[in-house]
């Protein structure tokens, strides 16, 4: 029997498919909701008890996004992915306004991350009835309640509107419930609000969230409301979403010819990167204290570690009943001779090669120590947590035994994780990520309580670092948010003296290995400009031979070889089309440039 079979593929997919379709549809603690079976327009606002089902309704509609297969890494330079997924058809350059099919197999509809134009209206508008009803019958409630889950609403509905801004550029801006049987149709038909005029609407939204005070700085592990919105999660919301519109694409000259400014803001303004900066710099500042570097970054992600300090947004889970599967889709695909993942998690070796050494230095400082025929000794402790590449132990708490990875190409040991170019699940790149897999949760069927963390205090520190250093240069902060995520990994300090090109160098190196298999490169090659440069050659992979592949007897050879998988990008994909059935409703909706 062929174990290596793209058999097992198809049957997880039908297998795991159902599951997921079934977890997301689930809640926990304050997200449970009782009996609805008895409520109606009336008695759903009557009381606090009653108007929170609604609410806690809504919250379940946050993705889960770690119960996918496929998810925005995929549609890096950082990932390598299987050839049934939309990511290789999008790395095809085939992007389809026409598509209205935003799963993640083989779809044609681009990067939507679970924020597809008709989906997220539909959550907008449960956030507008809420507001709308909480205002309608307030003499049921508490001023207190009304101001925290009003704040709660708003804060929702700027984080389903932010996911599909990041996508897309301009949207329609829509606050309040519409109603096709009583509303005018020039009321119903709204055309696209302006790229800044998006941005606009979702920052003083959540400033003023942050302004009102109604809502906790920050929930820990164990508390009811663990889970809501909390003034943390709309702060950093807020300066992560100046950044992203003060960084090149969107403030510089637009990669496409945008008359109606739906992608790009009307003329560049450097004092975006102040704005960010400064935003930012409230978060350190006033909250802190309140968040932190979690010591051990390998272990923030264990389901026991919830609402850790660095801990800002996530999406609640609970094993078994509405666990997660991120363990079923990425790391080593045999562990212990057993079949355990589908692979997914493969880091190219442009992703590997920005993992600095011990001592701090890149790989290509010809001081570094680097042995390009021993690649894998003397590397920082980031690469060590994270990466399984060949030789690699591996134990996750669960296992009863350590296994040792080999990706290598052994014709005396064969090893069923070696690398095959593609004919199954077996990864094409030599590598495995197994960030954030959860050490305590064997793989899939839900088994996993770890939340699905949005944002943590990692990316508070590099949002300030970049827009500082854009604003300023290298000052002290900006080598101080650097340092403290370095040296909690037991790297030095970055060396003194940089000026502002290597610090951004610098900065942007630390993103892709800090924040790395979080969704995050994807944004960062958007919103740099970049994705034209990265995402238009081939990527790499590491192939390992013995010179004497009879015996062994021979020295191992390491060689860096092309994937030869797709590799196209065209000025237009910067930005996700608006589906056609979208224009084909609303004559108002204009189409993205290029599109």
């Amino acid at each position: 029997m062929n174990y290596k079979s793209s058999i097992l593929k198809i049957s997880h997919l039908l297998i795991f498919g159902l599951l997921v379709s079934t977890f997301t549809s689930c809640d926990e603690e304050f997200l449970d909701n009782t009996d609805k079976t008895n409520l109606n327009d009336e008695t759903q606002w009557e009381s606090e008890s009653t108007a929170d089902l609604f609410l806690n309704d809504i919250y379940s509609n946050i993705p889960n996004k770690g119960n996918e297969p496929e998810n925005l890494d995929n549609f890096t330079d950082d990932n390598d992915a299987g050839f049934y997924y939309t990511s290789y058809n999008w790395k095809s350059g085939i992007v389809n306004p026409s598509s209205s099919d935003f799963q993640v197999w083989g779809g044609t509809s681009g990067p939507t991350d679970h924020a597809n134009w008709e989906s997220t209206y539909a959550k907008v508008r449960r956030c507008n009835l809420f507001i709308q009803k909480i205002n309608e019958n307030a003499e049921n409630f508490s001023e207190s309640y009304i101001k925290q889950r009003i704040d709660e609403a708003r804060f929702l509905r700027a984080y389903f509107y932010s996911e599909l801004w990041l996508h897309v550029g301009g949207i329609p801006i829509i606050t309040e419930p519409l109603d096709r049987n009583t509303m005018e149709r020039e009321d119903i038909y709204n055309a696209r609000n302006t790229f800044a005029e998006t941005l606009n609407f979702l920052t003083d939204e959540l400033g003023a969230i942050v302004q009102n005070q109604a809502l906790e700085v920050k929930y820990s592990f164990g508390e009811s409301d663990a889970g809501r919105a909390t003034l943390g999660a709309a702060l950093m919301l807020k300066g992560w979403l100046e950044l992203y519109a003060a960084s090149p694409l969107f403030n510089s000259a637009p990669a496409l010819a945008d008359p109606n400014h739906l992608i790009s803001f009307e003329s560049e303004d450097p004092s975006r990167w102040a704005t960010a900066a400064a935003t930012n710099k409230k978060f350190i500042d006033e909250y802190g204290g309140t968040y932190a570097l979690f010591p051990e970054l390998s272990d923030l992600w264990r389901a026991s570690n919830e609402y850790n300090s660095e801990v800002i947004w996530d999406r609640q889970v609970v094993a078994n009943t509405m666990g997660s599967n991120y363990e079923q889709y990425g790391g080593p695909v045999w562990v212990n001779g057993v079949y355990y993942t589908w692979g997914n998690y493969n880091p190219t070796q442009e992703m590997v090669d920005d993992f600095a050494m011990a001592n701090g230095k890149v790989i290509s400082d010809p001081t570094s120590g680097y042995n390009p025929q021993d690649p894998y000794t003397g590397r920082e402790k980031r690469f060590y947590d994270f990466i399984v590449y060949d030789g690699a132990p591996y134990k996750l708490d669960w296992m009863e035994t350590t296994d040792t990875i080999y990706t290598r190409i052994d014709e005396v040991n064969p090893s069923l994780n070696e690398i095959d170019f593609g004919s199954d699940d077996v990864g094409n790149t030599g590598y495995y990520s197994k960030k954030k897999l959860n050490p305590d949760a064997p793989r899939g069927g839900g088994a996993s309580g770890q939340n699905y963390i949005f944002y943590r205090y990692a990316m508070v520190l590099l949002n300030y670092a970049e827009a500082q250093n854009e604003v300023s240069g290298p000052d002290a902060s900006v080598y101080s948010a650097i340092n403290a995520l370095r040296n909690r990994s037991e790297l030095p300090d970055l060396e003194a003296g940089l000026d502002k090109n290597a610090m951004r160098e610098a900065i942007h190196r630390e993103r892709r290995v800090e924040l790395g298999y979080e969704n995050n490169r994807f944004f960062d090659i958007i919103r740099w400009k970049i994705a034209e440069d990265v995402m238009s050659v081939d990527k790499h992979g590491m192939k390992i031979t013995n010179t004497s592949p009879s015996n062994n007897s021979g020295d191992w050879q390491y060689e860096v070889i092309p994937l030869n998988h797709p590799h196209v990008f065209t000025s237009k994909m910067y930005m996700n089309p608006i589906p056609q059935s979208i224009i084909d409703q609303n004559p108002e909706i204009l189409q993205n440039p290029g599109y």
